[in-house]
């Protein structure tokens, strides 16, 4: 009995030793804060934030990009220290080229998207396709007369991506806008044109009848299909 008792008692001090032991591998020592501590420390890590924010918006996010921040950080540090593997002119070239192909990848797939979204829209209940492509939808039909594409009118609308990102809104600004038909893109020029004064129309607008294979402002994309929630207001004398 005094032997089992014995054993039990070496078997059940060696588990807590055990736990003990992996407790302790389990749980590193905390790494050590960091600090600022001069305004030149300061002023070195505003410069990194800055820098990788306009990085960020600029090409990261915009393009997609799938980029190791360490690889960034140390192309800085070997720059710096004078032992890049590249120099400027070799990065801007490589840069270049490859932004080239990426762009030319994000169009095509953009144009894809898009042509799969108008073919299923085409036939829901409501909508119309004109001999252009251009589809819209009448959400309620004025009762004023129709624009011609030499007048200036008054509009409200709100412009969206076909995922649904609004990318403009003069009704979120609270203030209509004024322009010429024969100032805006051709989808917008044909569109309006259909729209007795009074009228709210949806545009489904192909890039063809958009902004084509030019990028607009920071959301919309070469090649992209646009949506619209237009209400024309007046044709201004």
């Amino acid at each position: 009995m005094k032997k089992y008792f014995v054993l039990i008692l070496i078997f059940s001090t060696g588990l807590t030793g055990y736990a003990q032991k992996n407790k302790k591998k389990s749980t590193p020592p905390a790494p050590p804060v960091f600090a600022l501590q001069t305004a030149e420390d300061s002023l070195a890590y505003a410069i990194g934030v800055l820098n990788f924010h306009s990085l960020n918006e600029d090409l990261i996010k915009k393009f997609s990009l799938d980029v190791q921040i360490e690889i960034i950080t140390k192309g800085m540090t070997d720059l710096s220290k004078d032992t890049a593997l590249f120099d400027a002119q070799q990065a801007n070239e490589f840069l270049g080229i490859y932004m080239m192909k990426k762009e030319a990848q994000l169009a095509e797939a953009e144009k894809g998207s898009g042509k799969k979204f108008l073919e299923e829209n085409k036939v829901k209940p409501g909508v119309t396709v004109t001999q252009s492509g251009l589809q819209y939808e009448i959400v309620h039909m004025g009762s004023g007369v129709r624009p011609l594409a030499t007048d200036r009118v008054k509009v409200h609308y709100t412009g969206y991506l076909i995922d649904g990102t609004v990318f403009d809104s003069s009704v979120e600004r609270g203030e209509p806008v004024v322009f010429g038909l024969n100032q805006v893109i051709p989808g917008w020029t044909e569109g309006l044109q259909l729209m007795p004064v009074g009228s709210k129309f949806k545009f489904y607008i192909p890039s063809e009848l958009g902004y084509g294979a030019r990028a607009a402002g920071t959301l919309i994309k070469p090649n992209s299909t646009l949506v619209f929630d237009v209400e024309l207001i007046s044709i201004e004398q």
